[in-house]
């Protein structure tokens, strides 16, 4: 039996480059941090403030969880994936400047430094071939 390999590019399987599976890798560890610390929230609200408890553990909870699900679009080469995860890398950026006060640096170093790794690495010409293979050629108008 001899198969052959597809040859319309829409039907051939794209293969993540390695600064893409990076970036899919630290946004899935993002996400899964994301959601185990809403999950945390939920298990320390107290009577006091279920509202407040609830509303904030629900959101990071969301938020991690759309976090990994755009990780696997990456891991997939799906570009739908790209906006979202750039997003989240940009407000994880402006809450680290936020902590940037020696007592909170910690935290700021935790969400500055994959922030960046990711930026990198989806901004990586590897990545940006990946995720548009029709490049920008396709709307020259010249």
């Amino acid at each position: 039996m001899n198969v052959t390999p597809p040859t319309d590019p829409e039907q051939q399987p794209l293969t993540a480059p390695v600064p893409l599976l990076v970036a899919a890798v630290v946004v899935a560890l993002e996400g899964l941090g994301t959601a185990v610390y809403g999950l945390a929230e939920a298990f320390h609200t107290t009577s006091a403030r279920v509202v407040m408890g609830t509303t904030t553990s629900l959101f990071f909870v969301v938020y991690g969880a759309g976090m990994v699900v755009c990780a696997h679009g990456l891991r997939r080469v799906q570009g739908w994936a790209r906006g979202p995860v750039l997003i989240v890398q940009l407000i994880s950026l402006g809450l680290a400047w936020n902590f940037r006060d020696r007592s909170t640096l910690p935290i700021a170093l935790l969400l500055a430094i994959p922030a960046v790794v990711v930026l990198v690495a989806m901004l990586h010409p590897a990545t940006l071939a990946a995720l548009d293979p029709m490049g920008d050629d396709t709307d020259d108008t010249d």
